[in-house]
């Protein structure tokens, strides 16, 4: 268990990390007590993923998360675990109808929401944009691979760059990425080969310092990794290959509700001796 822990954290540990050669764990995280019980747990890197359109409100995609509901939730977070650092999603449609839009909604996770950090899905057409957020002085961490906001362009989800052209336009974007001035990379999905290539990209000493490689089932060799709470929790009816449950939280839970039934519909909750009777 950590120590007790008042410091801020921010982009500047995740660089540190990444020089040291400390691997980092980050979360998904969609709410103020999960947020409080994850810092407890040591986590001082929290995402607030767009994936809450699923494992909040049960949608199949990530698409119908907007900028009222992922600000809300990113607030919500930072009033659970004050100090972590915190990277917000930007949600589809937030971020792809013109820079000046997007400029104003990126700025508004970190007003409103306390973010730390803003990520948003990037492929090769993005570097002006991510330019003109780092001018504006927001720190971007760009999203690269499987990119689950451009699913149904594909009608699946895909593990990108299996063909060499692929592999190549990922390196290049990567390359952009950073000159542009991204802060931080995402990788998801993508094969072990091709992010090693990118995680030397991000450390070479003429990007000026570490960029931090996060990965999501990317494969080894990056310098932090983040899976869904809830795969991790054990709640996910569909488990990715990558995350195994480290707990059983969802079995607990109908556990838990199934008794709760049983006291209430034999009457046991209100016989006398106690709240659960004798």
């Amino acid at each position: 268990m950590p120590e007790p822990d008042n410091q801020r954290y921010t982009i500047r540990h995740l660089r540190h990390w990444a020089r040291e050669g400390q691997t980092f764990p980050m979360l998904t995280c969609y709410s103020a007590p999960m947020a409080q019980w994850l810092w407890r747990g040591g986590i001082r890197t929290l995402l607030v993923g767009d994936t809450a359109a699923q494992t909040v409100l049960g949608h199949d995609s990530t698409l119908p998360a907007n900028m009222p509901f992922m600000l809300e939730i990113t607030r919500a977070v930072r009033r659970g675990a004050p100090n972590v650092c915190l990277m917000a999603d930007m949600p589809f449609g937030s971020y792809q109808c013109g820079d000046d839009l997007a400029i104003t909604n990126a700025a508004a996770f970190l007003k409103q929401g306390d973010a730390d950090l803003v990520k948003l899905e990037v492929d090769d057409s993005c570097p002006p944009l991510v330019e003109r957020m780092t001018r504006a002085g927001i720190p971007v961490v760009a999203h690269i691979g499987s990119r689950p906001q451009t699913y149904r362009s594909y009608g699946t989800p895909i593990v990108a760059g299996r063909t060499e052209r692929v592999a190549r336009i990922l390196r290049d974007t990567a390359t952009a990425m950073i000159q542009a001035g991204a802060v931080a990379l995402l990788i998801e999905a993508v094969p072990d080969s091709v992010t090693r290539d990118i995680v030397e990209i991000a450390v070479q000493p003429d990007s000026g310092r570490p960029v931090p490689v996060i990965g999501c089932g990317a494969g080894p060799g990056c310098h932090g990794y983040v899976v869904v709470i809830n795969d991790l929790l054990g709640l996910s009816d569909q488990q990715p290959s990558f995350a195994t449950p480290l707990a059983d939280i969802g079995q607990q839970i109908q556990h838990a509700a199934g008794k709760w039934h049983d006291l209430v519909t034999s009457d046991q909750y209100v016989k006398e001796g106690g709240p659960y009777g004798e």
